[in-house]
């Protein structure tokens, strides 16, 4: 087989050549623990700092003045401590957790466990074009409610949440000066403008290896205003927030990834687009009856979810894999569970509508897509 045309970069991104580097260096020079207070240890901590300079610069907080950087192992972890840190912190004031429809499992698992806890969970129904209503948002706010949890960028549709305007809508509300807004921008930091301030929330999860950086490395971004409990105890690292040695080769990779994705971010997005429409020409081509998920709301460049009808996903997946085209049925992080998808589900896509998530990345070129969209519509006329 040809080179594959990888489009499930939604999923996880092949390392930035310049990322390598820099984490190589911290595993053979700098390879110190940043808590030891010898030389190497010093050069270690400089690179942690360094790293969270350049991440704080990327979601729209330079100089750190309104927060500061929690390393934690990946978006998973830092949805955690964003959203089971938060409650945990706040729970004597009341267990109330609001979240939508369409929150990646990480952030609606954490919401389950504060369930079983004792919080009493509010979760907002999605729009048919896979978005939510900030009113909706808002009328849910209780005296009680602690924790409010809202995705920028919807990892299997694209789709772009009004995260700003909820905050708004939630801020105006009797209760919500003192409600802790926690926004998942995994999908989103590179990806189109990330900003903290703008957006008007307490903490933010984003992870390394959705922008080019290695895996087992990601952050929450914390205002200094807002308070979380720890999800466990140890060595008291990060001011105890977040116990364990520093993973100083994934963290200094995330500096360096941040800054790569903001400073293309742009001229990305441009490309994207055109990619997009060539993608979707294909499927056009094909004649067989399709959807675009999301359509008409905004959507995040690098994400294009393709539904067709009676066309099974999985097949198709496997016929377009066989011709060296990869893509994820809906989210790659459950798909092998064989379940349906909780964002298909919320946006009520019918169970006789097949959809495929084609992601870019920026390897993903111009001719990669041309390839992939002739390839896409051969296969769905073989169906």
């Amino acid at each position: 087989m040809a080179r594959a045309i990888y489009l499930d970069n939604a999923a996880t991104t092949r390392i930035d050549d310049a990322v390598m580097e820099t984490v190589c260096a911290c595993m053979t020079v700098d390879y110190g623990n940043p808590a030891s207070a010898h030389f190497v240890g010093i050069a270690a901590e400089a690179k942690v700092a360094a790293a969270a300079k350049k991440l704080a610069a990327a979601v729209g907080d330079p100089g750190q003045e309104r927060g500061e950087i929690v390393w934690t192992s990946g978006g998973t972890e830092a949805d955690a401590l964003g959203v089971l840190g938060a409650a945990r912190a706040r729970q004597k004031r009341g267990q109330h957790v609001i979240l939508s429809a369409l929150e990646h499992p990480a952030v609606r698992e954490s919401a389950a466990l504060l369930a079983r806890e004792g919080w009493r969970v509010t979760t907002i129904e999605a729009t048919a074009a896979g978005t939510l209503d900030p009113d909706k948002v808002a009328a849910a706010v209780t005296a009680d409610t602690q924790v409010i949890a809202v995705m920028r960028v919807q990892n299997e549709l694209g789709t772009v949440l009004p995260v700003a305007d909820i905050a708004r809508a939630v801020r105006a509300t009797p209760a919500g000066a003192e409600i802790h807004i926690h926004c998942d921008a995994v999908q989103a930091l590179g990806k189109i403008p990330v900003d903290v301030h703008q957006l008007g929330v307490d903490s933010l999860a984003v992870s390394a290896h959705k922008i080019h950086g290695p895996k087992g490395a990601g952050a929450l971004w914390l205002s200094r205003k807002a308070r979380i409990a720890p999800l466990w105890a140890g060595g008291g690292q990060q001011r105890g927030r977040r116990s364990g040695t520093l993973n100083v080769p994934g963290i200094a990779g995330l500096g360096v990834a941040a800054e790569i994705a903001t400073a293309t971010l742009g001229e990305r997005a441009t490309l994207y687009g055109e990619l997009r429409e060539m993608l979707i020409a294909g499927a056009q081509q094909s004649g067989i009856e399709w959807r675009e998920n999301g359509a008409g709301s905004e959507r995040s460049p690098h994400i294009v979810s393709l539904a067709f009808h009676h066309i099974p996903a999985e097949p198709l997946l496997h016929v377009l894999e066989s011709r060296g085209v990869l893509v994820s049925a809906g989210s790659a992080c459950a798909e092998r569970d064989r379940k349906p998808s909780p964002a298909l589900t919320a946006i009520g896509l019918p169970a006789d509508w097949g959809t495929l998530r084609f992601s870019f990345g920026r390897q993903t070129t111009r001719d990669d897509i041309a390839a992939a969209a002739e390839i896409l519509a051969d296969a769905l006329r073989s169906f």
